[in-house]
Formats: structure tokens, C-alpha cells, sequence
């Protein structure tokens, strides 16, 4: 089967395209599916680099979010027949994730242990489904599943162009609030007001905190007057600490990661003097992306992607993604 292999950490150049890989085998308890779409996150961008801790098996063929049919039923499998389309949960429990501690979907055909498929609704398409696991459901844990935001909220989300951040406006959209969108570029923040974004901030030109405080007022210590309601944050470095100073009283701080750097200057008197929460969300579960194909079938969302490529580009995608040069998600086609 043709693939894209990670060879050894380093750069992108580490990514080959395979013509004559081995085509998976199938084994007790799984089923191997022919992949019809797979999209990129930043996290293949830190598999590619290697990461303190972690130790790939590589050779790897990347790729953590996959959808596709069914080509061969392993035994022991029940409730799943060849042509079943489906949604892999990209955690496998014995292992780990895929792309990362086994053979991902940069491939033709994927392993995939029977426990990880979701079965694809009617109306959902397979770019779309791909484009789910760990960006969008990723969002919606954080957002719908905990319970953090409700109508009438001040929300800012920052690295709103990204696929958690596309995934971050359009839920709390659909839930009522008022939404502001931080991004890198005229032609990003346009992007994100259609969307659907109230108000969109070019962090490059403008502090996003200084903006909220003229816009909202000056949170205050006695009152719950002042700052914005709610801060999405999976960044951390250096926008952690104006974070800080623009949530009001009582507010909350979203955070699911930190591509910007995970230990930023902090400072605790915020916390405490605000009453701030600092809520942490972590990866999604098959409820989560049940929900979303649920909501894209009933026409209520639809994923963001900002290209669809062949596998023999699928190196240039993950560039893209690298460099912040999308809006939304790169879905590859095998």
C-alpha cells in the first residue's frame, strides 16, 4: 500500500512516501479499514520532532484523526461487517495513540482495534469525520461536555483560526455567546467574522487584553462588573499572563494545551484576587464525537477545512499546519 513514514525525528524531510508499504494484517480483535480521509493536528508536528518522554517506534507512519470503510473483520469482532463506514478514536487503550505508538492514517489501509470505531452517521462525509477526534472533539469536551460556557458570555478564544480554535467559535456561537476571535492576519480574522465570530482581534497588531479591558471595562475585585467571562487558552507562553488580566471576577480560563509553551510567567494574586477558575479539559471521548457527527447530520455545524490534499502532498499539508498557514483543518485523501 502506498504511506507516508516518519524515518527518524527531525524535520518534515523525515516524512517519505512509501509506494510498496506492507499492508496491515488483521488480528484478533480488529479490523483493518481502508482509510478514505485523515486530517493533520500540531501534535504530528511534535511526533515528527520528537518529544521529551515519548519514544516512537519508528519506523511510524503518522496521522492520529482517520475515517473509512471496513475491509477485513478480524475474529472476535461483533457488530461490524466489511463496508461499515466509520470514525476511529484515535486512543487505543492498550496502546496509546495512533500515528504515534502504532501505524497511523497517512496510509491506504490502518489497523484498528475494534473498540476504537464509531460508526458514521448518514449525511456525514469522510473529510468531515476526520476532521473530528482531536481538534473539534477536543472543543467540545472542553466547551459542551464540561459545561463552561453559556449564552450571553464574553468569550475569548485565542489561536481561533486553528482547527481547535474554528472548533472553539462555532460552539460557543451555537451556544449564545458573544465571541471574540484572535488570530495572526487580516485574512484569518476576516475568516473567522464569517464564521461567525462578534468581534476578531489581529494579535499581531493589537493586545488582546488591553482590548477587552477598554471594550468591557477593568475587572473589578469587589464587584463581577468588568473583563471578559471566558478565556480559551490552549497557547500558554507569553499570552498566559495578559489572560490573566482581562477575566473578571468569578471568570474562567480554558485550557486544553499549550502550543506557545507550557510553563509561562504566572501570577497567582489574579487567581485568587478574582476568584478566577482555571478549568483544564483533556483529549475527548466517542460521546463527544458522536455528538458532533450528530450535529453536523442535523446540519447544525460544519467542520472548517481549509484543504483537502492527495497522500503523496501529505508532507506539505503538515508544513502548513507547521508555519500557522491554514484556516481550520488539512485533510489528506489516501
Amino acid at each position: 500500500m502506498k504511506a507516508v513514514v516518519l524515518q527518524q525525528h527531525g524535520g518534515l524531510e523525515q516524512l517519505r512516501f512509501a509506494p510498496d508499504f506492507p499492508d496491515p494484517v488483521v488480528q484478533d480483535g480488529h479490523v483493518v479499514i481502508q482509510v478514505k480521509a485523515t486530517s493533520f493536528n500540531y501534535h504530528d508536528v511534535f511526533t515528527v520532532r520528537g518529544m521529551p518522554g515519548i519514544k516512537v517506534p519508528l519506523p511510524i507512519i503518522i496521522g492520529l484523526d482517520m475515517a473509512g470503510e471496513i475491509l477485513e473483520v478480524g475474529s472476535g469482532v461483533s457488530g461490524w461487517k466489511t463496508g461499515d463506514r466509520v470514525l476511529v478514536n484515535p486512543l487505543n487503550r492498550k496502546k496509546g495513540l495512533m500515528g504515534e505508538m502504532m501505524h497511523g492514517g497517512l496510509a491506504e489501509k490502518c489497523l484498528v482495534a475494534e473498540h476504537q470505531l464509531i460508526r458514521m452517521p448518514d449525511g456525514v462525509t469522510f473529510e468531515q469525520a476526520a476532521s473530528l477526534p482531536v481538534a473539534y472533539g477536543t472543543a467540545h469536551r472542553m466547551i459542551i461536555t464540561h459545561n463552561t460556557i453559556k449564552a450571553g458570555d464574553k468569550v475569548i478564544v485565542l489561536g481561533a483560526s486553528g482547527g481547535v480554535g474554528t472548533g472553539c467559535v462555532i460552539l460557543a456561537k451555537m451556544l449564545g455567546a458573544e465571541v471574540i476571535a484572535c488570530a495572526s492576519s487580516a485574512d484569518k480574522t476576516k475568516r473567522l467574522k464569517d464564521l461567525g465570530a462578534d468581534h476578531v482581534i489581529n494579535y499581531k497588531e493589537t493586545d488582546f487584553s488591553k482590548w477587552a479591558v477598554e471594550k468591557y471595562g477593568k475587572p473589578q475585585r469587589r464587584t463581577y462588573e468588568g473583563g471578559v467571562d471566558v478565556v480559551i487558552n490552549f497557547t500558554g507562553g507569553d499570552t498566559w499572563h495578559p489572560t490573566l488580566r482581562c477575566v473578571k471576577r468569578g471568570g474562567k480560563i480554558l485550557v486544553c494545551g499549550a502550543t506557545a509553551g507550557y510553563d509561562p510567567k504566572e501570577d497567582l494574586r489574579y487567581i485568587w484576587s478574582f476568584e478566577l477558575q482555571v478549568i483544564g479539559s483533556n483529549s475527548f471521548y466517542d460521546d463527544d464525537l458522536q455528538a458532533l457527527m450528530g450535529l453536523i447530520q442535523e446540519g447544525k455545524m460544519k467542520p472548517v477545512i481549509d484543504k483537502v490534499l492527495p497522500l503523496a502532498q501529505a508532507a506539505e499539508g503538515l508544513r502548513l499546519i507547521e508555519t500557522r498557514e491554514v484556516f481550520g483543518k488539512v485533510v489528506v485523501t489516501p
